[in-house]
């Protein structure tokens, strides 16, 4: 492991220590950008993988944060619906300026600007679950439990 980090996975590590967390981000061999990718590194299941799926809302421009257990797949209408306004897919940009993170790295905290979340409850079930830190080869384990509190996010059923 170098014994450097990025910049912008320092900021994740910065953001978890600011938090009260010693969780540490690491800097792994091979590419952690997809659910996939990062589970056949880490050797673990693709569900224990936190995917940080960013949203907008259509008529206010809120981002929207959804920490997904890796192979779900959010239910958009049903997210929508619980908000009281559309959803869009955020851009490349929009996620970069909302986060400070570019996409395929993008962790579950430590952003530029708030956003609302919400957190997969099939994390739950997992002792340990893996988000991304800050870059595309990057990553940090934490309890799903940590997760809910670092996030201040809402624990709902994202299918």
């Amino acid at each position: 492991m170098p014994e450097e980090l990025s910049s912008s996975a320092q900021k994740v590590q910065a953001a978890l220590k600011e938090l009260g967390y010693d969780y540490q981000v690491q800097e792994m061999p091979s590419a952690t950008r997809t659910a996939p990718e990062a589970a056949a590194t880490l050797g673990c299941q693709v569900d224990q993988i936190v995917k940080s799926l960013i949203f907008r809302t259509k008529h206010s421009g809120q981002a929207v944060l959804v920490a997904a257990s890796g192979s779900n797949r959010v239910n958009e209408k049903a997210l929508a619906a619980r908000l009281g306004e559309p959803l869009e897919r955020a851009t490349p940009e929009f996620v970069r300026q909302q986060t400070g993170y570019a996409i395929g790295g993008v962790p579950p905290l430590g952003y530029a600007n708030p956003v609302l979340a919400f957190i997969d409850e099939d994390l739950l079930q997992y002792n340990r679950v893996y988000a991304a830190g800050g870059t595309p080869h990057t990553i940090f384990g934490l309890a799903p439990a940590d997760l809910v509190k670092m996030t201040g996010g809402e624990v709902i059923n994202i299918k």
